[in-house]
């Protein structure tokens, strides 16, 4: 049998009520994100990499939850979908800037977000505020990986389709979508003429409402009959959310710990943090299509483009920590030696 490539099946809801109401699984990778990041916060203020309270952690957290979600909204219609602004519906919330649910979260924005926070939080607190945002860029790998998870739950944020010579018999690691009939398909007719004509036949046992939604519905709910009959015919996509959630998470992740090894002045982390996520998002871009109505600048997407400026804005930011005659704080090495001890 030819090797193909994994048909999207899966459902965006953990717990489902009724057809829009439920506990999703994007809401709860930020809820498994913002937890991971209370617990390290916690770790480093109880072994003394940090001079964060553990019992601070709550505060702080609560602080960095308000900077994600106000920027990463913010930002994605800042940068991606300026609509949202203005656009009201008959439903709740009423205002599709406040319609999370929706999915439209821009990582540059809560990056912002964050970063005005926590220095109104640092100050508040009397904690250098730079020290907190190294912190905060060792809690955000977490964070990230189940953020990308989601995306690819909730099957946005596709890949680019993979070459033609790969279509007939694409890798295992690829992904194909049923929706790419309502959302490709039937928008471009012509286009996709075979294809639609291919899946006629199915008209007769697809009984109930539209014919279209349905089919998607039941190749979801993995009816046999459906899948072997539009599996060959889906393009096959890059998994791009994947690639990004494996450079945003454990690879950042790791890089964060190395930099960290062994105490750093202020600031220092949290700009090599910045340089770091910012060459993975250019990279990991090539396998991302493009934001639909977002045009690319001088050949680069609008997440490189502004990974750019993230890298330009790191690299000075580390140099100038690096000068600063201040004290270095942290060090991991220090923090897994009091672990193993106690």
């Amino acid at each position: 049998m030819l090797a193909d490539s994994y048909l999207y099946q899966l459902n965006p809801f953990a717990i489902q009520l009724t057809e829009s109401i439920g506990l999703r699984w994007y809401g709860l990778a930020y809820i498994a994100g913002f937890v991971t990041g209370w617990l390290i916060l916690r770790w480093m203020g109880k072994k003394k990499i940090s001079p964060l309270r553990p019992e601070q952690a709550g505060d702080l957290l609560f602080t960095i939850i308000l900077g994600v979600l106000i920027g990463g909204r913010i930002g994605y219609g800042l940068f991606y979908d300026q609509a949202m602004f203005y656009t009201f519906t008959s439903s709740a919330p009423w205002w599709e800037a406040l319609a999370i649910h929706h999915g439209g979260m821009s990582s540059h924005g809560g990056i912002v977000g964050v970063l005005v926070v926590v220095l109104y939080w640092g100050r508040k607190h009397n904690i250098p505020r730079l020290h907190l945002l190294d912190v905060c860029s060792f809690c955000a790998a977490p964070g990230l990986f189940f953020g990308r998870l989601a995306n690819f739950v909730n099957a946005e944020l596709w890949g680019k389709a993979l070459p033609i010579d790969m279509q007939s018999s694409p890798p295992w690691w690829s992904v194909k979508y049923p929706v790419e009939i309502t959302e490709n398909w039937i928008i471009n007719p012509t286009l996709y003429a075979y294809e639609l004509s291919a899946i006629e036949p199915l008209r007769s046992s697809i009984v109930g409402g539209s014919f279209y939604p349905n089919l998607v519905a039941q190749a979801q709910a993995g009816n046999q009959t459906v899948v072997e009959t539009i599996r060959p015919l889906l393009t096959a996509w890059y998994p791009s959310q994947l690639f990004q959630a494996v450079t945003d998470g454990p690879i950042l992740f790791i890089a964060i710990v190395l930099v960290w090894w062994k105490p750093r002045k202020p600031g220092v982390v949290a700009s090599w943090f910045l340089v770091v996520y910012g060459i993975s998002r250019i990279v990991t871009e090539v396998f991302r299509q493009p934001d639909v109505g977002v045009n690319t600048i001088l050949g680069l997407s609008r997440g490189q483009f502004l990974s750019v400026f993230m890298i330009i804005f790191g690299l000075t930011l580390a140099l100038l920590c690096a000068r600063r005659s201040v004290e270095k704080l942290g060090g991991f090495q220090k923090g897994i030696r009091s672990q193993v001890a106690s």
